[in-house]
């Protein structure tokens, strides 16, 4: 049998194996792609007869040729890494080294209050919701995207966001001038889920087989997202489900609105994650609290936004003042 016919049962083996070790969608398909661009790259030979050259010379190849950014890179060969220690059971060991991309330390675009209120006046409908959100409380797209009913708590004020970066959850702040958007969107969420009991009985998808867990969750209020995708589609059993939206409408949506508002550095939905940490830090939040509610999983992340302040000089003063 050749590598041809080998591969694609390796990338059935590599799907099923973060499947079962609760990896996201999106970093499967991440993983995925960078394994099968390792195998051509190295003329589709089985990854099992290759080793530490053969991803050396892969990695130097992403930095020299392709230049890719520097966690594009980690990204490649964290991907590598989980083949040969978890699909093969023969772990790399040490790879030596090769040629590193370069990290430059940038720091992110943040925007003022008044810049965001610009920004947010250009917005209407859910995506302004969405939008008031990530600035609001610091979520990032895809957090706001997967929003549910079960995760908004009025009376306590506070939304629990599920499965965040590193799978991990955590509540953050409700700021109380969306408490009625949110309420109206539990409205439509109540309409739109009755009309398809009557109709069709389309689920929403569920995390990690919950649906064979409790069958009826799919189709019970708490379970409703937030923000729906506009049609059904089909999940990776062929069975026909409810997305949330997808993050690319509501990116493209907010980048319009940047540009409309004319905005002198405008940015991405993640310049509004920015701008809520900042805007947190220069009224005097504790930097561990704003570590906490952003989900950094270190507080060096959460330290950049104090060079964006200008607050990181320990009260030195320039000699002009």
């Amino acid at each position: 049998m050749d590598a041809h016919s080998r591969n694609p049962k390796l990338m059935d083996r590599v799907k099923a194996t973060m499947r079962v070790k609760r990896y996201s969608p999106r970093t499967v398909k991440t993983y995925c792609y960078w394994i099968r661009y390792f195998i051509r790259f190295n003329g589709v030979r089985h990854p099992a007869s290759m080793g530490g050259p053969e991803v050396r010379a892969f990695l130097e190849h992403l930095a020299i040729q392709r230049h890719v950014a520097a966690a594009t890179q980690n990204q490649a060969l964290n991907a590598i890494v989980f083949l040969y220690r978890h699909v093969l059971d023969q772990p790399l060991g040490d790879i030596g080294d090769f040629a590193h991309a370069r990290q430059p330390r940038r720091l992110p675009v943040v925007l003022s209050h008044e810049e965001v209120i610009r920004v947010l006046n250009q917005l209407s409908g859910p995506v302004h919701l969405m939008a008031t959100l990530m600035y609001g409380s610091g979520l990032r797209v895809l957090e706001t995207c997967r929003l549910r009913v079960r995760d908004i708590d009025f009376d306590r004020q506070v939304q629990t966001i599920r499965a965040g970066k590193g799978d991990k959850d955590r509540t953050t702040l409700l700021p109380a001038t969306c408490i009625p958007s949110l309420q109206h969107r539990i409205t439509i969420a109540k309409q739109q889920l009755e009309h398809r009991l009557n109709h069709d009985s389309v689920p929403v998808t569920l995390p990690h087989a919950l649906d064979r867990k409790y069958p009826n969750a799919g189709i019970s209020l708490a379970w409703q997202w937030l923000f729906p995708a506009s049609h059904p589609c089909f999940d990776e059993t062929g069975k026909v489900v409810l997305h949330h939206i997808h993050p690319s409408a509501v990116q493209k949506a907010v980048k319009q609105a940047m540009r409309a508002a004319s905005l002198p550095r405008p940015g991405s939905c993640h310049t509004l994650r920015h701008s809520f940490a900042t805007q947190l830090l220069s009224q005097g939040t504790d930097i561990r609290t704003v570590q906490e509610l952003l989900g950094h999983k270190s507080v060096e992340t959460t330290q950049i936004y104090t060079h964006v302040l200008g607050k990181g000089f320990a009260g030195v003063r320039s000699p002009l003042g």
